[in-house]
């Protein structure tokens, strides 16, 4: 039976891994296209698309977003990581069990912040790119630091059983 969940939930984070660098492949192949023809249009035929600056900004976001979410199922960011290279093996998996803990939080709270200021853009009924209400495009801010939220409770909740039980060393 658990060898049984075991397979459903490596299944499942494959599944996610294949969305995530999917909606990487799309935006990514995305921008460059739609900057290229601008460029092209531009330079070539004194033309272009009116909404192209804005969607190539929106692209961005959406492109910071979910590199920021793909880096962080690797536990991969930007570290600043001077003290756990002097610490002792139970100190070193200490400290990142509570680096990750805090980082959880701080994404949390962008999260819930980022989600209010999304909300506040649908009642004041903002708009993209000519009529599109602003708020669809930037949902992708709260889902995404929720995720990252959640990702590093979950890393901070396994290192925190390693110290607990005294096992293994952080990398």
């Amino acid at each position: 039976m658990v060898e049984q969940q075991a397979g459903i939930i490596a299944r499942l984070d494959r599944l996610g891994r294949l969305v995530e660098n999917s909606m990487l492949v799309v935006l990514l192949t995305s921008m460059i296209l739609l900057a290229s023809s601008q460029i092209i249009l531009r330079n070539f035929f004194d033309s272009g698309f009116v909404w192209a600056d804005e969607l190539l900004r929106i692209l961005l976001l959406w492109t910071a977003m979910f590199g920021a979410v793909a880096a962080s199922r690797e536990n991969r960011q930007i570290a600043i990581d001077v003290l756990s290279r002097f610490l002792p093996g139970r100190w070193k998996n200490l400290a990142m069990t509570l680096v990750q803990f805090f980082t959880a939080a701080v994404s949390g709270l962008i999260a819930w912040h980022s989600y209010r200021f999304v909300n506040d853009s649908r009642m004041f009924e903002d708009l993209l790119m000519g009529d599109w209400p602003a708020w669809v495009f930037q949902s992708v801010i709260p889902l995404g630091f929720a995720m990252i939220a959640y990702r590093y409770l979950v890393f901070g909740l396994a290192s925190a059983w390693k110290v607990i039980r005294g096992k293994g060393v952080a990398a």
